[in-house]
């Protein structure tokens, strides 16, 4: 990326995080957590960014490699299937089911995992998502549409 591009980039993602971090000190600290924990580091490296792109050499872009757009393969639309897969899960089953269900066929289906393995490991993340989320942040999730339309929620 050429430098005067990398500047601009890193300065606009500096003033988005700065006004994310800005707005969110005027939140309750639950609230506020997750902004600032993303929002300050992000201005931090953005700012690094931004110097690095003024105050960096002239000529260290010359044997950089050149970048070369090619059509997506197969791997790219097997990425965009799984995660449009998950978006739907989300949105028909709600959070709490489809982060199990998606994570137990993922690793079954594409990742070929044994069964037990990939019981346990849904097992472990079912138990991260419920303990950080319900217990620890009493974050409500709402319940999936198909699950509302069939009375279940």
């Amino acid at each position: 990326m050429p430098r005067k591009a990398a500047l601009i980039l890193s300065i606009g993602i500096m003033l988005m995080s700065a006004y994310g971090i800005y707005a969110a000190t005027a939140w309750p600290w639950k609230a506020a957590l997750f902004p600032l924990a993303i929002g300050i580091p992000l201005f931090c490296l953005a700012a690094v960014e931004a110097l690095w792109a003024y105050f960096g050499r002239e000529g260290a872009e010359e044997g950089a490699m050149e970048l070369q757009i090619t059509p997506p393969g197969r791997s790219t639309w097997i990425a965009a299937g799984w995660m449009l897969a998950f978006f739907a899960a989300v949105v028909l089953l709600g959070f709490p089911i489809a982060v199990p269900l998606f994570v137990l066929l993922y690793l079954k289906l594409q990742g070929g995992e044994r069964w037990t393995l990939s019981i346990v490991i849904t097992v472990a993340v079912a138990a991260i998502f419920y303990g950080l989320f319900d217990a620890m942040l009493h974050l409500p999730f709402p319940s999936g549409l198909l699950l509302d339309w069939l009375g279940l929620a």
